[in-house]
């Protein structure tokens, strides 16, 4: 790894993870608002479930690492819920038998060290009638009445073994015209969807009693704006005009940040997302 050592965020999971580094995704997001202050590392597996996710774990998340991750945000459940292949083939994997998967995913991640956090997030709704005109027979049968059930089931188990867990399935519904705008192709999420995302996840780390936290505002800032180069403008200076010229004026809805290294109040936002604490 390159140095200094920051604090790792994991993300893990199938399709949703994956391509939540794509413009706009909510995994982009967070690897911005955390650029200084940790690694956000990505591990999707676009088609992948539970039961595939267990047979990798010891791998991708090796109990003898060096550094292990500060915290590991994961998905799986979409995939899982399809129903079941007359070949036996295919992605599906029986409600009880997914429950236990994330059991053992989640007892893994939590032993890696005393100071790894983990949130899972549920299945989201989907649009059905987008799968079928994008997708066709290929995702044929795949529902929110199939789905529902599993969303239902991992917030139970977060509750009995102590994980964070993110009910996308309900915030994603709260979001006006949810079926109109927060899929690409039915499934996967627009940048107004993963907005939501990013902000169930920024609630979910400010709330949490960890120590230490893992809040942005929280984590020290890697060689911080006022360090200071020879000869040079201070870091702080440079970061206020890069704002000023890419950020419109403060408005309604709009936040200001004060970032813990510096004095100025400088705000965060792209195209797709504005942050709201």
């Amino acid at each position: 790894m390159v140095g200094p050592g920051r604090p790792q965020i994991v993300l893990f999971g199938s399709s949703i993870v994956q391509y939540s580094f794509s413009d706009g995704g909510w995994g982009t997001t967070l690897a911005n608002i955390y650029s200084r202050t940790a690694d956000v590392i990505l591990r999707g597996y676009a088609g992948w479930n539970s039961r595939s996710a267990l047979k990798v774990l010891d791998q991708v998340f090796p109990k003898d690492a060096v550094i292990q991750p500060s915290l590991v945000i994961v998905y799986f459940g979409g995939n899982d819920s399809m129903p079941p292949h007359p070949s036996g083939q295919g992605p599906h994997v029986p409600l009880s038998e997914f429950t236990d998967n994330m059991r053992k995913i989640g007892e893994h991640l939590l032993s890696l060290s005393d100071k790894t956090r983990v949130i899972f997030l549920t299945p989201p709704p989907m649009n059905e009638g987008q799968i079928e005109v994008v997708f066709g027979d290929a995702m044929r049968g795949r529902s929110n009445e199939l789905c529902r059930p599993y969303a239902e089931a991992l917030l139970s188990l977060c509750r009995e073994i102590n994980v964070k867990g993110i009910d996308l399935w309900s915030a994603i519904q709260k979001q006006d015209d949810w079926l109109n705008t927060c899929f690409t192709d039915g499934i996967h999420f627009t940048a107004k969807a993963s907005e939501i995302v990013v902000k169930e996840i920024l609630r979910v780390v400010r709330e949490a009693d960890w120590k230490p936290s893992l809040h942005r505002k929280s984590l020290p800032v890697e060689f911080p704006f006022d360090s200071g180069l020879p000869n040079s403008p201070r870091h702080s200076d440079l970061e206020i005009s890069r704002n000023k010229k890419l950020d419109p004026p403060p408005g309604p809805g709009m936040a200001r940040l004060k970032l813990s290294s510096t004095s100025a109040d400088i705000s965060l936002r792209d195209s797709t997302f504005t942050l709201i604490e």
